[in-house]
């Protein structure tokens, strides 16, 4: 049923509850001479304020008749009694009860205006001296400034938090700002839509051809190919078409601008065959891990060989095995270079070899951290190493500084003590994170970093181990050979087969791999929903939650991760009278379902049983403790951390029944499952099958069509990213161009 929209005129007698955050709030307030409980997205109101309300009355099952609030407008107050209430409420620093009541007696309902137009008359007030007079003006001037800009900004039908956003950036000049230029509003930690600041600066009539609006339109391109498609550059030449597309804009116009950007290093140009044009962020970090590499790869450690051999035959005694030959290889470059890159698919030994590397190291009384770029990774490398592991972000921190923007504890200026750092599942590491970790690191650690080039890139910018490697100008070793245990496996020679460009086996029933022929979407998706539910948990004993995961290629589609979420969480986590849920965007979220972070925030806070911290990560996967919509707020429990959350953080969270190939990776599962049905396209190859098998420790299970499993098999074509680190590489460490 349609909520009834109504707008009536609210006197704000107390702020019951303030999230500063979201700017959600309760209100006790006054509606004629009848109390009224208000709640909505009440960003900055005061005591005391004349509000204009639009929403609907409903009934809260805890909490009785309530307003909720979907727009509202702002007022100055008018009656004596109102402004006494608005000042005495702490709105202008430096004015208190006592204060409010000298000045309103001496000015009555001409207060504010008094204040606004001529302060220097507060002099007449007991109390109140030149200099106080100047920090209320001041206060005063931002209040309503503040306000000035909320209005600007929400009559776009924009929220509260983008307005808390722009002040935080700008101060009292942000209506100025904005309205000058709107497309300022499209600044990364500003996050409006080109399109919405395109209406705007429409309705200001900002021409189609200013400077302005090109510039904007520029970085909102290579903004979004870093962000969609994972480019830290693109060609010149590619942007030039779609730019004037977008713009509707000739050419030379364009042209014009670009070379008053590069010049005004707004973008960077750097030419690789092609002219190729970086945001300022990306063109920074990829030279700063070029020249910090060259650095790292002119040092060589002089290790005797016949030390060497003494060291690696300790290890084989001590673990009890003979290394093959590049394995030793591994060892010695490994103890022998400030950079070495260990690479190697599944049953090769990897983690073996670098266990053995670390020991060796740590015998030498050398200070080592061992981490990952994800939470479950960093658990999974704690577990094989046998060593405390942290995630990356945890590892360089995180503060808030006065701009209110996050940086990390750890940088040039408050270095890592660490004498080593093991960085494993290298791929999944962007060119912004890399840069921040070698920044934090002493000039003379060692890295040793460990990964699978095969499987897909890093879901933020940059494919930074695969050009490490493609470079040829560090120390690396890629183990292949697959042992004689591994090769018991269906799931690890079939992962091989399909990196050296043959077909798995399919056929086998005896094993770890499985295929199930569907031939049609729908049949896929029941077949699924079967498995996960009540076939792999009652012959394997698995944990529906815990030790399955569905990966799939794609979101879209019935066989896509939105569908099977959906589905599979009328299964699993139905609907209950006494269970809590709020919908948002493409799901139903409730009390027990199975959801992932997906994106990087720096400031949630959790706690566990033995501490408190704060961050949760792209990809970090928790179990939905408690909903409390009286307070909007949500509990996640990540592998015991509990984290609190706000209903409008729900933007952040996915069901994880089903997740994507790119973001399972990382992660390890007892049990993956993946849909596997032609979709025809490029993004259906190699590199993403092989990564989404080689997420299963026991057991993987194929359902679709077996061309389809060719197909991908055979499709060579990874999704290419423009990137100009190897290039720098290169010429940082060669002296090439």
């Amino acid at each position: 049923m349609d909520e009834k929209l109504v707008s009536i005129n609210y006197s704000v007698e107390e702020i019951v509850y303030r999230n500063e955050d979201t700017g959600f709030a309760v209100l006790q307030g006054m509606v004629d001479d009848s109390a009224l409980i208000a709640v909505g997205e009440l960003f900055s109101v005061e005591e005391g304020e004349m509000l204009l309300l639009t929403g609907c009355y409903v009934e809260h099952p805890s909490y009785g008749h309530q307003f909720k609030v979907k727009m509202f407008e702002r007022s100055l107050p008018t009656t004596e009694r109102s402004i006494k209430k608005f000042l005495s409420s702490g709105s202008l620093k430096g004015i208190g009860p006592v204060l409010a009541e000298r000045i309103v007696d001496s000015f009555g309902v001409d207060t504010l205006k008094v204040i606004e137009e001529n302060p220097d008359c507060l002099s007449q007030i007991k109390g109140i001296s030149p200099a106080k007079i100047e920090k209320i003006k001041d206060e005063f001037n931002k209040l309503f400034a503040m306000r000035k800009l909320m209005t600007f900004i929400e009559s776009y039908g924009l929220k509260s938090n983008v307005s808390f956003k722009v002040w935080s950036k700008w101060g009292i000049f942000s209506l100025e700002i904005v309205k000058n230029n709107p497309y300022k509003l499209c600044d990364e930690d500003v996050g409006v839509s080109f399109s919405l600041a395109d209406k705007i600066a429409k309705e200001l009539n900002i021409a189609n051809d200013s400077d302005c609006r090109i510039v904007s339109g520029v970085e909102y391109i290579l903004r979004y190919n870093a962000q969609e498609n994972g480019h830290t550059c693109v060609p010149r030449i590619s942007i030039l078409p779609i730019a004037c597309n977008l713009l509707g804009v000739d050419s030379d116009c364009l042209e014009i601008v670009l070379n008053e950007m590069i010049e005004r290093k707004k973008i960077y140009n750097y030419n690789m065959g092609k002219e190729m044009l970086f945001l300022p962020s990306y063109y920074i970090a990829e030279q700063y891990i070029s020249k910090r590499i060259s650095d790292l790869v002119c040092f060589q450690e002089d290790v005797q060989p016949e030390l060497l051999e003494t060291l690696i035959n300790i290890e084989e005694e001590k673990m009890g095995i003979y290394f093959a030959y590049m394995q030793k290889r591994a060892i010695q470059e490994a103890l022998c270079n400030n950079l070495f890159i260990l690479s190697g698919g599944p049953g090769t030994g990897k983690t073996t070899i670098l266990n053995a590397i670390i020991s060796i190291l740590e015998q030498r009384g050398l200070k080592i951290t061992v981490c990952a770029p994800t939470g479950r990774a960093a658990k999974r490398l704690s577990e094989i190493t046998e060593r405390e592991a942290t995630t990356i972000h945890r590892l360089l921190g995180v503060q808030r500084r006065e701009e209110d923007r996050n940086e990390f504890v750890h940088n040039e200026r408050n270095l890592l003590k660490s004498d080593v750092i093991v960085i494993d599942e290298m791929s999944m590491v962007d060119s912004l994170l890399f840069c921040d970790i070698l920044k934090a690191a002493k000039p003379e650690c060692k890295f040793i970093l460990t990964g699978d080039h095969h499987q897909l890139p890093s879901v933020s910018a940059g494919n930074v181990l695969k050009s490490l490697i493609s470079s040829e100008c560090i120390p690396h070793i890629e183990l292949k050979e697959i042992f004689r245990q591994s090769a018991q496996s269906l799931i690890i020679t079939n992962a091989h087969a399909i990196i050296n460009d043959e077909l798995p086996c399919l056929d086998k029933t005896d094993n770890d791999f499985f295929f199930l022929e569907r031939k049609t979407p729908e049949i896929v998706v029941k077949t699924i929903m079967e498995l996960v539910a009540f076939r792999l948990p009652n012959f394997y004993k698995y944990n529906v939650f815990q030790d399955i995961q569905i990966i799939c290629p794609s979101k879209k589609g019935l066989v896509g991760t939105v569908n099977i979420n959906n589905e599979i969480q009328k299964i699993i986590n139905p609907k209950k009278i006494k269970k809590v849920e709020f919908t948002f965007g493409f799901y139903t979220f409730r009390e027990g379902d199975k959801v992932m972070q997906i994106k990087n925030n720096y400031d949630i806070s959790w706690k566990n049983e033995f501490e408190e911290g704060t961050g949760i990560f792209n990809g970090d996967i928790g179990i939905i403790k408690k909903i409390n919509k009286a307070n909007r707020s949500f509990k996640i429990d990540f592998d015991g951390k509990i984290a609190e959350y706000t209903l409008d953080m729900a933007r952040e969270i996915e069901l994880a029944y089903a997740i994507t190939v790119h973001k399972s990776q990382g992660n390890e599962f007892k049990c993956v499952v993946i849909p596997v049905l032609n979709k025809g396209t490029d993004f259906y190859n190699r590199n993403l099958l092989y990564t989404a098998i080689t997420r299963a420790k026991e057991n993987v299970v194929l359902v679709g069509s077996q061309k389809t499993v060719a197909d991908m098999s055979r499709q060579v074509r990874v999704n290419y990213r423009y990137t100009g680190l190897k290039n720098f590489i290169i010429k940082n460490v060669m002296g090439e161009d």
